[in-house]
C-alpha cells in the first residue's frame, strides 16, 4: 500500500507559496473555528465542550516529529482547548489572549524565529494582523470573507475536521525541515 499525501500535489500549489512553507518552523493556531468546528455544545452535566478532529491532532504531531515548533493563540479560555493542546503535548498554548500579535511576538523572540519561518490558521477579524504578519497566513472554508480575503491559503477542509491537518500535510510536503 502506498502513502497518500492529504493534499493536492505540489504542481498544483503555486511556487510563491511552496517558497513560503519551505522555511516553516513554526505552526500557529487559533482554536475555535480551526482547531474545532466553532461550534459550542453545552453538557447536561454542566459546562461546554468542542469537537477536535483526531487527524488534526495527527497532523501536529507530524510536525513535532521533524522539530516543527507548533503553537496555539486563542482568545477563547475553554477546559478543552487546553486539555486538547496538553494531550497533543503542545507546549506553548496560550488561552486567554487579548493580543496575539504581542504573545507570537515573545513566543518566536524566544525561540528565535522569524515571521518569514511562521504559518498561522485563524477564522475570525481578529485573527486578519496574525495572517498578515506571518509567511503563510491560512483560513478556513467558513471563516467570515475578510479574512477569507487577507489569507494566503483557504483550506479545503473545514475547521475541526482536517484543516489543520490539510496545513500540517502541506507544511511537510514543502519545509526544508523534513
Amino acid at each position: 500500500m502506498t502513502e497518500r499525501s492529504a493534499v493536492a500535489p505540489s504542481s498544483t500549489i503555486p511556487l510563491e507559496l511552496q517558497a513560503r512553507l519551505r522555511r516553516v518552523r513554526l505552526l500557529c493556531l487559533d482554536v475555535d473555528g480551526v482547531l474545532t468546528d466553532g461550534n459550542l455544545y453545552w453538557s447536561d452535566g454542566g459546562g461546554w465542550s468542542q469537537r477536535f478532529s483526531v487527524r488534526d491532532g495527527f497532523g501536529i504531531k507530524l510536525l513535532q516529529e521533524r522539530a516543527i515548533e507548533v503553537a496555539i493563540l486563542s482568545g477563547g479560555d475553554l477546559r478543552a482547548g487546553r486539555e486538547r493542546a496538553a494531550s497533543l503535548a503542545i507546549k506553548h498554548a496560550y488561552f486567554g489572549i487579548g493580543d496575539k500579535v504581542a504573545r507570537y511576538r515573545e513566543l518566536t523572540r524566544d525561540l528565535e524565529i522569524s515571521p518569514e519561518e511562521t504559518a498561522y490558521v485563524g477564522d475570525e477579524l481578529v485573527d486578519v494582523p496574525m495572517i498578515e504578519l506571518v509567511a503563510f497566513g491560512a483560513t478556513v472554508p467558513e471563516a467570515v470573507d475578510e479574512v477569507r480575503r487577507k489569507a494566503r491559503y483557504v483550506t479545503h477542509r473545514p475547521g475541526g475536521d482536517g484543516a489543520v491537518r490539510e496545513v500540517c500535510d502541506l507544511i511537510r510536503a514543502h519545509s526544508e525541515w523534513r
